[in-house]
């Protein structure tokens, strides 16, 4: 290899390193402006003292190994400690709604709200988001929990009432 090719390989291999850095660093594209910097530099170095068969040749490496290294950097970032790496599980006390609602199922309350189809009714005191079928139920009638999936609980007009 001959020494004309040293500093555009450096600057090459520097533009890769911060390229990588830009993925895994919050820089708002500053660093992306550096990385594209320092490969243009290279290309340059290379076209005016090695010749222009190797400034081609190394717009070619660009071309073939940025994405490969964009790939490797997204690897890296998925494993650094800059991400998230906890996930949020049953198993260890975290839930997303409260399961006690499951627990509604068949029980009577009257509407505290005009039902359309969501609204609010109240069940022994307690006033709770619900949601019916489609239909309306008017302030006031009482209601029957059908069903609970979730946090979404679902009420019907209560068979018979007025």
């Amino acid at each position: 290899m001959n020494s004309d090719w040293t500093i555009p390989l450096v600057f090459q291999l520097a533009g890769i390193v911060v390229l990588m850095a830009e993925i895994l660093l919050p820089s708002g594209g500053i660093l992306s402006v550096i990385a594209a910097g320092l490969l243009g530099y290279a290309v340059y170095l290379a076209f005016t003292t090695v010749s222009s068969d190797a400034g081609v040749t190394l717009i070619v490496i660009d071309i073939l190994l940025l994405p490969i290294a964009a790939f490797a950097g997204f690897k890296l970032l998925a494993r650094s400690p800059l991400a998230l790496q906890t996930a949020l599980r049953k198993s260890q006390g975290v839930v997303s709604y409260d399961e006690k609602l499951s627990e509604l199922v068949g029980r009577e309350g009257v509407a505290v709200t005009n039902l359309r189809p969501s609204g609010t009714i109240k069940i022994e005191n307690r006033r709770i988001d619900v949601v019916t079928r489609g239909d309306f139920i008017e302030k006031g009638e009482a209601v029957v929990v059908s069903k609970v999936e979730g946090s979404r609980v679902i009420v019907r007009k209560k068979q018979g009432a007025p």
